[in-house]
């Protein structure tokens, strides 16, 4: 686990994002109790350009306690396993992990043998399933995606090496070998402070940006294809996106299905339309209102207390704002890749000084309106 921030800097360093108030890192993990792990597999002799992310959403003694949860598809060409379950119970339980499209399999069956061996009393005596998420994008161009490099100790190593601080961006993890809006892509984070009744809140986006094509790529409303003089190089828009919310707010399951459809507004912000071969998956959950697994019998009535539905207005915000940040900092973080399939290219990693420099020209940023 990296102990500092890579460069070369952020978004909000560069002064392309000026919305709402991060956290201190800035990341899904200023989030209480909310950890990342990252598997980064590099080895261009052999076209292995691919990874794994892990995000625990409590610590790891806690994985068995339910978490609140809501689902929203954007474009339905992916795969989130666990969403059906959370789509009709409202929540679900243990780590959630991202990776590319043909480590899906191996990802799951690692998690849930990773969850038994931790649990193993529980599950035995208890008779406990599980049935946990993992998400994917596929990373083909840069990766030799079918050699399935992706093992069953990857993605141990990034259960286990998960933790609460900082995190590296770009490409790294199940974001390795992504690419965002024909640019270099990869995994995305950023936060927000929610000044809430019984706060305040925070709330984190973890993205894997794997979609979009560079004519419709806006930075704070302004498309930037132009003024780089940068022309797409692919036909149709392909790829996807995986956008996880966390926050600690309290929030019912109907709440964050609301909440996860916000990513989507995030990515559109950015410019992607959700094109038709695109798989855009969101989760969003809360770490509040802890419940025990199974139900204590008795009592079988439970109570809970939630925010109450006018009060989601800036937590969507948060989300919009956090997910467009996240996007760009998987970009900005990236480096110039070569292509395995077709090989001979290179896909460029976004110059975050250059396009500065190019929207200063822009007239950019705007000044504040007099009065």
């Amino acid at each position: 686990m990296s102990t500092a921030l890579p460069r070369p800097c952020r978004a909000r360093e560069l002064g392309l994002v000026r919305s709402g108030t991060p956290g201190p890192l800035n990341l899904v993990t200023d989030v209480p109790g909310v950890a990342v792990g990252l598997t980064t597999l590099v080895r261009p002799e052999n076209g292995v350009r691919t990874g794994v992310t892990a995000l625990l959403p409590r610590p790891a003694a806690e994985l068995l306690t339910p978490w609140w949860a809501g689902i929203a598809v954007l474009n339905g060409n992916g795969e989130m396993t666990g969403s059906h379950w959370i789509q009709d119970a409202g929540w679900s339980q243990g780590p959630i992990l991202i990776t590319n499209t043909a480590a899906v399999g191996i990802a799951h069956h690692a998690v849930v043998g990773w969850m038994v061996d931790r649990f193993a009393d529980q599950v035995q005596a208890e008779h406990l399933w599980l049935l946990p998420v993992v998400a994917e994008t596929y990373d083909g161009i840069l990766n030799d995606i079918f050699g399935r490099h992706v093992t069953e100790t990857h993605v141990r190593a990034a259960l286990d090496g998960a933790g609460s601080g900082p995190f590296p961006l770009g490409s790294v993890g199940g974001g390795t070998g992504m690419i965002a809006y024909e640019q270099k892509g990869g995994t995305g984070s950023a936060s927000r402070i929610l000044d809430l009744p019984g706060g305040p809140y925070t709330l984190g986006v973890l993205v894997q940006a794997n979609h979009g094509r560079i004519d419709q790529l806006r930075v704070d409303g302004i498309p930037i294809a132009p003024l780089l003089g940068l022309s797409s190089w692919r036909g149709e828009e392909q790829g996807s996106v995986i956008v996880v919310v966390a926050t600690d707010a309290p929030l019912l399951p109907h709440q964050l299905q609301r909440v996860a459809r916000r990513a989507g507004l995030g990515i559109g912000r950015s410019g992607a339309v959700g094109g038709n071969s695109s798989g855009d998956l969101f989760l969003a959950l809360s770490t509040a209102l802890p419940a025990p697994m199974p139900p204590p019998e008795p009592p079988l009535v439970q109570s809970l207390r939630c925010l109450t539905d006018p009060l989601l207005d800036p937590i969507y915000q948060a989300v919009i704002d956090a997910t467009e940040e996240a996007v760009l900092d998987a970009m900005l973080l990236s480096e110039p890749t070569p292509t395995f399939r077709p090989k001979g290219h290179v896909v460029p990693a976004l110059d975050g000084e250059r396009l500065v420099e190019a929207l200063r020209g822009w007239r950019w940023p705007p000044k504040p309106s007099a009065g």
